[in-house]
């Protein structure tokens, strides 16, 4: 029969359990004991909430206190000499330090060191982070986890009929990266492999009957060496655990030029998106090998709506009509880790958007009801099958999705109007003076509990609009006078009004919906609830200029209006998926650029759009990378296009691969660019050895997703590293990202040390030093 499963489903629990438990921990309120049973008792609820929905196969090992390739590091004795392991199992706390970093105070491990974090990056083109393996020449690999099959057997003590999930070996590989000497990945397999089939072993021995095998690395661009290495990896593995029945699992894209390669492989299955690459079925079914299993994500697990049943069902009775009901499994298009947890949470949502969505709860009943027709016959889900038609009917025909304003002025954009008057150069004299070195932030301070509070109770009308208007201000004020004593050039106003940068925006924009309970994980426990995007998109009226005038009003330096970008709103919402992602791009850079020109008439002088999730969303395949990049650009430049040249723009970008896009960055035309640099252990300047960058730059200088606090002399360090590529008229100074998730004194701390490494910086621009030209 057909079997319904899941390739994995989200660990935050839904009422978000994990975060309270893991911050918890590391603040030192949470055992160790509490914290593994709450993990526990999630994984069990999740289980069977699984079971129970109909899914004949439950994944385990996919949750995760931290991230599931962090979790692969740790299985394999991956950790790098800094952190002190000991060489047994890795404990909870060289966990934790390898993902946050430490100083060797209260839980973080690092042996009681100062060691900074491992580095995290974009999870392909997704917002969720994961952490980059960090590999050496002659890498040794041994069992150091026992988490896959521990977890194993807890599902099945609880009767529950279960399919691990591990991040495949060449993938776990391909995602690494050497820190230090150069290093062929492919030379670290055959060690590596040793582990893997160790585990493999251990899983047959417990009475796994199947295994999962994430290898989301065989949609990219791929040499015929790394090609190689999946079939010698797979090889190895079948011949070594030849009890376990393998499922090698891909999503993202389709294979393409690497579907040679998957035929090839000695697996027992394979798991392919039909969501995002749905022509790659046909290929698959005219070549697909006798015996096996086809599993075809037909349910979308990236996005929050309905799926459309009746033509899933068709593409499943195409593939049972070739294979056999019998060879045909039904699942999302990837892991569920990526939509919230339960629209059934929902309670405030207007009913007719909440019919046209579905949570990872309920994409697991689609799954289900896709099965037992594809099992069964249409008759016997036709109930679910006539609702889900009429849902998408309802979304169809529904006149809050269109605005025809809104659509002709984005028909009327032209190429003048993605242009600056003047260029960079003619620009900058007439801007703000600044000293060398010039140092700011990027945007936010910290978000305390006194915030949230204050933000909650106005939201539960326990006070009035005055008084938290009052109480922003106050925080606003507070927060200018600490930036002026510890001397920082440009300020911020810290974004205390705001909940999240881009559900923040999406609030005050038509076209947006927004959830109470639709949380995602972005990295370790921190978690965004993206905004709805549902319709045309349009500003009402000014979003931000009433803070950032006050602000300015409060101080005679310079601060910057902070607004977040029209690609990472996108990016970072749940967009639409009726008309071209371009399309609504288009729309929001016509909204942001009315904001940026209501802050230039309000006196604003310096105005920052963040972008981080430009590189984000470049696609998978570097063959449709330029027309994204077209796109993305001019949606930045259409935001930013119609100030006066006295107006400096800036952007921010951070934790993505960007040495990939440097030189597109440039065409966005951003006076000053600000950029993830600090926990990659500044590999973006090798980006700037051969290219020479013409605007201004602030690589950041220090990791704020760690506790950790840089002292002067490191960050000094890391100004010298900058000023071997770049002149020193371009360089600013500022952390790698916002501070919003940080305490006020690990950031006064922080930012002493940054204010001082600037001024010592200052000193020796005056002295002759070797500059790259």
């Amino acid at each position: 029969m057909a079997i319904a499963h899941n390739l994995g489903f989200p660990p935050i629990g839904a009422g978000r359990e994990l975060k309270r438990a893991t911050e918890g921990y590391w603040g030192g309120k949470v055992s160790r004991d509490q914290l593994l049973r709450t993990g526990a008792e999630l994984r069990a609820a999740h289980w069977r909430l699984q079971r129970d929905a109909g899914l004949d196969l439950v994944p385990v090992n996919d949750f995760s206190f931290y991230d599931r390739v962090l979790d692969t590091c740790a299985m394999v004795g991956a950790v790098p000499e800094r952190y002190g392991w000991s060489g047994a199992t890795v404990d909870l706390d060289t966990y934790f330090a390898m993902a946050r970093g430490s100083q060797g105070k209260g839980r973080g491990g690092g042996g009681g060191r100062d060691v900074i974090a491992m580095e995290m990056t974009k999870w392909f083109d997704t917002n969720y982070h994961y952490i980059v393996p960090e590999l050496e020449p002659g890498q040794a690999f041994r069992l150091a986890s026992t988490k896959v099959a521990d977890e194993f057997q807890e599902a099945k003590a609880l009767g529950l009929s279960a399919k691990p999930v591990l991040v495949g070996p060449v993938s776990f590989l391909l995602l690494g990266k050497a820190r230090g000497a150069r290093v062929d990945r492919l030379e670290l397999l055959d060690g590596l492999l040793a582990v893997y089939a160790e585990v493999l072993g251990r899983l047959t021995a417990a009475g796994a009957t199947w295994v999962q095998l994430d290898e989301p690395t065989l949609v990219l661009d791929r040499t015929p060496e790394e090609r190689s290495a999946f079939r010698t990896a797979y090889r190895v593995l079948s011949e070594r655990a030849p009890g376990l029945k393998i499922l090698l699992a891909t999503y993202f894209d389709g294979l393409h030029d690497n579907l040679d390669t998957a035929l090839e492989l000695p697996v027992a299955g394979l798991h392919v998106d039909l969501v995002r690459a749905p022509a790659q079925l046909d290929a698959l079914l005219g070549r697909w090998p006798a015996g096996r299993v086809l599993s075809l994500g037909v349910v979308d697990g990236r996005n929050i709506w309905k799926a459309d049943l009746a033509a899933a069902l068709a593409a499943l009775e195409r593939a049972s009509g070739r294979l056999g009901v019998e060879r045909v499994w039904v699942a999302p298009s990837c892991s569920l880790l990526h939509v919230p947890v339960d629209l059934e949470l929902e309670r405030k949502l207007d009913p007719e958007l909440k019919g046209w969505l579905a949570f990872a709860k309920q994409k697991l009943g689609e799954v289900v009801v896709l099965a037992r027709a594809l099992r069964d016959g249409r008759r016997a889900a036709a109930a679910a099958l006539e609702a889900n038609a009429r849902a998408l009917a309802s979304r169809r025909a529904s006149s809050r999705i269109h605005n025809p304003a809104v659509q002709r002025r984005a028909a009327a954009v032209t190429e003048q109007d993605l242009r600056r008057a003047a260029s960079y150069r003619e620009r900058r004299p007439k801007q703000v003076r600044l000293p060398l070195y010039p140092t700011t932030t990027i945007g936010s301070f910290p978000q305390t509990a006194e915030v949230r509070a204050a933000r909650r109770q106005f939201l539960d009308g326990k006070t009035t609009a005055a008084e938290y208007e009052r109480f922003i201000q106050d925080q606003i004020e507070r927060t200018l006078k600490i930036q002026e004593d510890l001397g920082l050039d440009v300020l911020v106003h810290g974004e205390f009004e705001r909940n999240d940068m881009v559900e923040y925006f999406g609030e005050q924009l038509q076209g947006f919906a927004f959830t109470e309970h639709g949380w995602v994980q972005s990295y370790g426990s921190r978690y965004v609830k993206p905004p709805i995007i549902y319709g045309d998109v349009s500003r009402p009226k000014p979003m931000t200029v009433a803070w950032s005038t006050f602000a300015q009003s409060r101080t005679h330096r310079p601060v910057k209006g902070m607004l977040t970008g029209p690609v990472t709103i996108l990016q970072w919402s749940f967009v639409r998926d009726d008309q071209p992602r371009s399309a609504t791009a288009l729309q929001l850079a016509l909204a942001i650029s009315d904001e940026v020109l209501d802050l230039e008439r309000a006196g604003i002088r310096i105005i920052q759009i963040d972008e981080p999730a430009l590189r984000e969303g470049l696609p998978l395949r570097r063959a449709e990378w330029r027309g994204y990049l077209d796109w993305a650009v001019n949606a930045f430049r259409l935001a930013t296009s119609r100030v006066q040249d006295a107006t400096q723009i800036h952007t921010h970008m951070c934790y993505s691969e960007f040495n990939d896009v440097i030189r597109v960055i440039e065409r966005m035309d951003a006076d000053v660019i600000s950029i993830e640099n600090a926990r990659s252990s500044s590999e973006l300047l090798d980006a700037f050895r051969g290219y020479k960058y013409p605007n201004e730059i602030g690589p950041g200088v220090y990791d704020i997703h760690s506790p950790r606090v840089p002292d002067t002399e490191e960050i000094a360090a890391a100004l010298e590293r900058m000023r071997e590529v770049l002149e020193d008229r371009q360089i600013w100074v500022n952390p790698d990202c916002g501070l919003k998730t940080r305490g006020w004194d690990e950031t006064l701390a922080s930012l002493r040390h940054v204010v001082e490494a600037a001024r010592k910086l200052r000193e020796a621009a005056a002295a002759p030093h070797p500059v790259a030209r």
